[in-house]
């Protein structure tokens, strides 16, 4: 297979062989009571519950107008993938007899069940936020969403000329009898169920009308009654009173330019969600590229998983839409109209600065800026002064990371630059510092993991335009995908070869890079370019003995390491050493990593965890972990940087205290991430780095940061104010402020 690395014995068994370099203490020997059968907490109802927080970002009063806004369609868009992935795959397996009891004790219908119920009332209480709170505040600053019935007759005549011209020619009607078989409908497209009277021969009729994805969910109607596309370029800067109104009742109110000469007895909106889980045997794909591509278009019929209703429709068009889309009334959601609010996204992105977090601008790491070199913008200067470790998006990344790939593709002396690719966006002036690289005549290689759910086109078209100009492109490990954040550049200069690396928590987005917290570190460690020079050579060639110094990587080596670390500690504390874990990831479900946490917590080691969302750890649960504190911090940016710290404080041979030991990666404690991905954590060596990285955990989890708290039961509680009222420490808001205080 062109570009991949096929899974073979020898592989499989050096992973074996590796798994058993790593020693572990042999618990048996400890006399250790077995760990209680409910440990673990559901992994699907802990996305639910990380949801439900997201939610109640939006109920609370205290953030700005718009951003509520924006938390409720961001709610909405991760309900979505979370039915599109996570319930279509319980779904299936189920269907083929694959599905076993999780984690927490529960059978597969018992999971399905439990989250149908929880979804429900997530959906429900998101309805009435926007409905009951939301709506009503906006209102008061000029800002409603109307239905048809709410506008005046001005208004109703300029919407009705601008149908005819703009949305009558866009609109396909579909009708459903005999000649008419029942329309394929894709997944989250908004479409209007409409039933039809002949009025001369009083026959009934069905049809459907797909409200156009590419047409505005919303449009916008000014305080003169104009109608108008609300993008960056009209609505979007509109200040004064404005109106939207949503597109499908414009479409429903004109139903019979649409159906002339018949009578439209009802019509309802209605919404669907199909499984679009990309699966591709690779061991039997002759090339992965167009496996894909085959991929991605029989995503676009998966089975529905989920069924959206409009409050009020008939019991008629109900028994319809279940009966075609052969849907069960388990997977049916009544909701308030309208319906899809991803589409709050565009008012949103109103220009009313008054109700937006403040504006915020990354500047450049300190130790970028303050470089004396020949040339101010010289990067390769700054990392050969000493290492940058960035923290974005508080540290810019066009001036670090951009800059850094862009000097080097312009640079005469740099002879080979190497990538990896995971996600990045459509105009990504990463991947035209590749192209100009190699067609300046450098060696670039391109690690392209075209299957990273949901940007699986956009990589495939990056892939062939990379391979077009020169790029030598390859899709790594088959059978793993490829998550690491990784950049080499080789130059040469006076003294010989040197090598300049970067390793992230991260993607190469530099859209992304505004909005997700993420570390990465800039270095000309001759360790750290000797690692990834090897890495990258597994990945684009047959090197499957490869050795690391300063990083671990998955599949091989990431659990056990971080399984070897923790039970040091334990050690360390049952020896009545200073011992404590601090870790800070994304999600955290990995039985075998959360068994070693307990035994730590057993031993009495203070283990601090800032989790973004899923977490299948029982905190604070007396005789099982008690030492455990799990905190989760949301915002206005994404968490997304990922670190994992330890005392280390057991005395070396020479009896000298070794000290903290700081790692960061891109991998989070997950099934995927350990055992179906390589990843890679890089240890961190400058002691003002590690200082750096402890007092992120550190802040993370103090009392004194508003933030959620896991509880013994699994629940999570927010706290945000303190006991007079006063609101906690916005962690975000800290670290813009620290970053905006004068240079000394």
């Amino acid at each position: 297979m062109t570009g991949a690395l096929p899974l073979g014995d020898e592989l499989a068994a050096h992973i074996a062989e590796h798994v058993a370099d790593v020693p572990t203490p042999d618990l048996a020997t400890q006399d250790l009571a077995p760990l209680p059968s409910d440990r673990f907490g559901d992994r699907e109802l802990s996305w639910l519950a990380f949801n439900q927080r997201v939610l109640e970002l939006a109920e609370d009063t205290d953030v700005p107008l718009l951003e509520r806004v924006r938390f409720l369609a961001i709610f909405a868009s991760n309900l979505d993938e979370f039915f599109m992935v996570r319930v279509a795959g319980l779904k299936r397996r189920i269907a083929t007899g694959l599905a076993v009891t999780s984690a927490a004790g529960q059978s597969p219908r018992e999971v399905l069940e439990a989250i149908s119920t929880e979804a429900q009332r997530l959906m429900a209480r998101h309805a009435a936020v926007f409905t009951d709170q939301v709506q009503p505040a906006l209102a008061t600053e000029g800002i409603t969403i109307v239905r048809w019935s709410d506008l005046g007759t001005s208004e109703q005549e300029r919407l009705t000329k601008y149908f005819r011209k703009r949305l009558f020619p866009v609109l396909t009607p579909l009708a459903v009898d005999p000649a008419h078989p029942f329309p394929y409908i894709s997944g989250l497209s908004l479409n209007l169920a409409i039933s039809l009277v002949n009025p001369t021969s009083g026959k009934e009729h069905f049809a459907r009308v797909k409200v156009p994805p590419l047409l505005p969910r919303y449009l916008a109607v000014d305080a003169k009654g104009k109608p108008s596309v609300p993008d960056e370029h009209s609505a979007a800067r509109e200040r004064g009173p404005i109106s939207f109104v949503p597109i499908e009742d414009v479409i429903a109110e004109h139903l019979y330019y649409l159906f002339p000469g018949m009578e439209v007895q009802e019509f309802h909106t209605f919404r669907v969600t199909r499984n679009e889980d990309v699966e591709v045997e690779e061991d039997d794909a002759e090339n992965l590229l167009k496996a894909m591509e085959k991929e991605l278009l029989r995503r676009r019929f998966g089975p529905p998983v989920r069924l959206e209703l409009a409050a009020g429709t008939s019991d008629r068009v109900r028994k319809l839409l279940t009966r075609e889309l052969r849907i069960g009334p388990e997977d049916v959601y009544d909701l308030p109209a309208p319906l899809d609010a991803v589409g709050l996204n565009v008012i949103a992105d109103l220009d009313r600065p008054e109700l937006h977090y403040p504006p915020f601008v990354p500047t450049t790491h300190r130790h970028l800026a303050e470089v004396e070199s020949a040339t101010p913008t010289d990067i390769f200067a700054a990392i050969r002064a000493r290492d940058v470790l960035l923290h974005h998006p508080y540290d810019s990344f066009s001036t670090s990371v951009q800059q850094f790939l862009e000097q080097a593709a312009a640079d005469p002396a740099v002879l080979a630059i190497k990538q990896t690719l995971y996600r990045t966006s459509g105009d990504s002036p990463i991947v035209d510092a590749l192209i100009d690289a190699a067609q300046a005549g450098k060696q670039v290689l391109a690690l392209v993991e075209i299957k990273a759910r949901f940007d699986e086109q956009n990589n495939i078209e990056w892939a062939r335009k990379l391979e077009q100009a020169g790029v030598h492109v390859v899709y790594g490990i088959v059978g793993l995908k490829t998550h690491c954040k990784l950049s080499l550049v080789v130059r040469q200069e006076s003294d010989g070869l040197r090598r300049y690396s970067h390793v992230g928590t991260g993607n190469y987005h530099p859209k992304t890079a505004r909005l997700y917290t993420d570390l990465g570190l800039l270095t000309c460690d001759p360790e750290v370019g000797q690692d990834l020079t090897r890495l990258f050579n597994q990945l684009s060639g047959y090197a499957p003995r490869s050795r690391f110094q300063r990083l671990l990587v998955a599949p091989r080596q990431i659990r056990t390491g971080l399984i070897e670390r923790i039970e040091r500690e334990a050690a360390a504390a049952r020896a009545g050493h200073e011992a404590w874990i601090k870790i800070k990831v994304n999600s955290m479900v990995d039985e075998a990593v959360l068994d070693a946490l307990y035994r730590a917590s057993e031993a009495g080691v203070p283990i601090d965890i800032n989790v973004r969302g899923i977490c299948a750890l029982r905190a604070g649960v007396p005789g099982l972990s008690e030492t455990i504190r799990v905190r989760s911090v949301l915002g206005r940016f994404l968490e997304h940087s990922r670190i994992f710290a330890f005392a280390n404080a057991v005395p070396s041979p020479e009896d000298e205290l070794v000290g903290p030991e700081v790692l960061i990666g891109s991998a989070d404690l997950m099934h995927r991430n350990l055992d179906r991905r390589v990843e890679a954590l890089i240890r961190i060596t400058a002691p003002d780095h590690i200082e750096q990285c402890l007092e992120l955990v550190d802040l993370g989890v103090a009392d004194s940061t508003s933030s959620w708290w896991l509880e013994p039961d699994g629940t999570w509680t927010r706290h945000h104010r303190d006991e007079q009222g006063q609101p906690l420490v916005d962690l975000q808001a800290l670290l813009i402020a620290r970053q905006r205080r004068p240079r000394r």
